[in-house]
């Protein structure tokens, strides 16, 4: 089997059943049961600490969980209005570069706002994307729209990428996501870019397909 299924959930998925959900798909990719699969989804609100999260990230507990899971990152928040993208890709079918893979997500996200006119970029020490200037208007500071944090089992990648279509930034209030202090996130929302899930799903699948398929 090598082709990729594309699954574009509208319901929201239990985070902790996503979980597992993936975590049987992998086994069945690697032994040629399953196809490959890439997730659209959006999840209950939930804050989530991955492999290198540390206490102090949550500054302020409220009602909502907090899970421990074994994607690698740190604290970042998950609920309506944000898109979650898991990307079950068999890296033994191709380079196996877990940096590169990362690269390929945020490349084809950058490309996504472009087309928005929304600028874009990553950087090496912040993994995830970064808006620098919407509407030609540059920001005094960067603001995060993306978050990436990934797993890799026996070559086969999952969990994967968390965007902000129009989730209510309040959530974001109570935690350092991703462990940084001094940095803000956004939306597409606060940019007044007005798209639905299933727009961002088909333009997104496509440019990130096309540069999956460069490796």
């Amino acid at each position: 089997m090598n082709k990729i299924e594309i699954i574009n959930s509208r319901e929201l998925i239990n985070y902790e059943s996503a979980i597992e959900f993936m975590k049987t798909r992998i086994n069945k990719i690697h032994t040629n049961n399953e196809d490959e699969l890439i997730w659209f989804l959006e999840h209950n609100h939930v804050y989530t600490q991955g492999t290198s999260a540390k206490d102090d990230e949550i500054i302020k507990l409220s009602n909502t969980n907090i899970i421990k899971t074994n994607r690698g990152g740190k604290t970042t928040y998950h609920g309506p209005g944000q898109r979650v993208i898991y990307f079950l890709i068999n890296l033994n079918k191709r380079k196996k570069d877990i940096r590169k893979f990362i690269s390929i997500i945020e490349e084809s996200l950058i490309s996504f706002l472009a087309v928005y006119n929304v600028e874009a970029k990553s950087f090496k020490d912040r993994v995830g994307i970064w808006v620098t200037k919407s509407n030609n208007i540059k920001f005094e500071k960067e603001k995060k729209i993306g978050a990436i944090g990934l797993r890799v089992s026996k070559w086969i990648t999952y969990h994967g990428l968390s965007f902000n279509i129009n989730p209510d930034m309040k959530y974001y209030d109570n935690i350092n996501a991703c462990g940084l202090k001094n940095y803000k996130n956004t939306s597409l929302k606060e940019l007044n870019v007005d798209i639905n899930y299933k727009e961002f799903d088909k333009k997104f699948s496509q440019i990130f397909l096309k540069n999956l398929f460069k490796i």
